[in-house]
């Protein structure tokens, strides 16, 4: 999310001195595309900032960009480019890792700064909002539903897209020992908002944890459901103290939907903790959707590297490698 406001923030700057600034973003990728859905630029005539995918591809982008902000000729603020990732394409982009991704740009002046602003506002202050872009248009809406992350329509005379303002996804560590500090600095460098629950309040990593956006002391493991919900980008990890709440906690949230749900513990621990609870009638499927042991198998031994097989699986998972 740093990086996300640091192009806006950017583009804000060079607004407030009049400047115009190309905004690029991936409004749409398919396949092998180095660019993803939302990813961004926000060029001006001597930097920039962000990326949308690297290499070649992005170089050209940007050299399409610094012309139209030279370009004098009236015409909508926005373009379309899309681009196969393809040898011998018509549309290549000079690129060979098989797939396409739609790029839009979208001319922002002084008149925009005001959206800007408000862009980064909502990301600081967390609210939920969309901007939106369409061909003549630049703009912060507010939906009482905010259902997706990214929406693109298009069609022939004119095209839509919106993108969520904010996390995308929200990462939940009960328990706040070394392996969640640890795990906390990692994720904090990507798209997740963090939070920590534990019981005990003097708990020196607790103090020592920077890196997560929330914090919380509860009185006990028996009301972690009442933080914690229902979530299609919710991620939770467990990591308590012992045996004991690591199963309270699994008790607890088990009915939840989540998109990861993983328990740090040993192989046998765990074989011990899953065959009780399938003795007493817990839902076999919601049990089967545990990680557990967690993490990717690479043989991690210290907090650090437990941190890194952690967040591996979870960006697996968040990227529909495997559920």
């Amino acid at each position: 999310m740093k990086k996300e406001l640091e192009i806006w923030q950017f583009a804000a700057e060079r607004l407030k001195q009049n400047e115009s600034v190309i905004l690029l973003v991936v409004v749409e990728s398919k396949g092998s595309s180095p660019g993803r859905q939302g990813f961004k630029m926000a060029i001006a005539e001597d930097d920039w900032r962000g990326s949308i995918g690297g290499g070649v591809m992005e170089v050209r982008l940007v050299e399409q960009a610094k012309f139209k902000i030279y370009s004098a000729v009236r015409r909508p603020p926005s373009a379309i480019v899309e681009q196969i990732h393809q040898k011998n394409s018509i549309n290549s982009s000079g690129m060979i890792c098989s797939g396409k991704q739609t790029v839009v740009f979208y001319k922002l002046t002084k008149d925009d700064l005001r959206s800007v602003q408000k862009i980064i506002q909502c990301i600081k202050n967390e609210r939920e909002r969309y901007f939106q872009i369409t061909s003549n248009n630049f703009r912060v809406i507010w939906k009482k539903k905010f259902d997706v992350d990214f929406r693109f329509t298009k069609s022939e005379a004119d095209f839509l897209y919106e993108e969520k303002l904010g996390f995308k996804n929200k990462l939940f560590i009960i328990g706040g020992g070394h392996c969640a500090l640890a795990l906390s600095e990692l994720m904090s460098k990507i798209d997740f908002h963090i939070t920590l629950f534990d019981v005990r309040p003097n708990l020196n990593t607790i103090a020592k944890n920077k890196f997560a956006h929330e914090k919380h002391i509860i009185e006990s493991y028996e009301n972690i459901s009442d933080f914690i919900s229902s979530g299609a980008n919710h991620f939770v990890v467990v990591m308590t103290l012992g045996y004991k709440s690591d199963e309270i906690v699994i008790r607890k949230l088990l009915a939840k939907n989540f998109k990861y749900f993983g328990v740090l513990g040993s192989k046998a621990k765990m074989a011990t903790l899953l065959k009780n609870l399938r003795k007493e009638n817990y839902s076999a499927e919601k049990l089967d959707k545990i990680h557990t042991p967690i993490g990717l198998p690479i043989n991690s031994q210290t907090p650090e590297e437990i941190a890194v097989s952690i967040a591996a699986e979870i960006i697996a998972v968040k990227n529909g490698k495997f559920t």
